[in-house]
């Protein structure tokens, strides 16, 4: 009898955590070709926009509701609308190259991703000074920061 009754409690403990592990691999997954994309170095108002390709590995549609950038001279866009299983997407970065040195920013992506619901991006490298003869102002005469 303590036997039968190891045996039911063995089996239906099996059978709760079996449940239990699909419930969590159900949903949206985010898997990213790169992490970090590297400039190298880079001219001073070189076009200073990079892609970060994802795909969606999850079982469920993923939906990024935010992509912010660690300061105002890192724009990220991203897909508003959802990701399919299995459907790849990507992100776009915008550096302002007009700021000379060194690069490293990080953009921050907040989706219903289960294995990484947030999650940081990164970019790096070094931006050339100005050439010589030309102002360091901006297009609306402040100076760069």
């Amino acid at each position: 009898m303590k036997s039968l009754i190891l045996s039911i409690a063995f089996v239906a403990t099996a059978i709760f955590t079996s449940n239990v592990s699909a419930q969590i691999e159900n949903g949206a997954k985010i898997e990213f070709n790169k992490e970090v994309h590297d400039y190298g170095n880079i001219k001073n108002g070189a076009n200073g926009t990079c892609t970060f390709e994802f795909t969606n590995t999850g079982n469920a549609p993923l939906i990024i509701s935010k992509a912010q950038g660690s300061c105002g001279c890192t724009v990220p866009s991203w897909p508003k609308e959802p990701i399919a299983p299995g459907a790849k997407a990507v992100i776009s970065v915008k550096y302002d190259t007009k700021r000379a040195g060194a690069i490293n920013k990080n953009v921050t992506i907040t989706s219903n991703a289960i294995n990484e619901p947030t999650k940081v991006i990164r970019i790096k490298g070094n931006v050339a000074p100005a050439p010589e003869g030309t102002s360091p102002m901006n297009t609306s005469g402040a100076p760069n920061n």
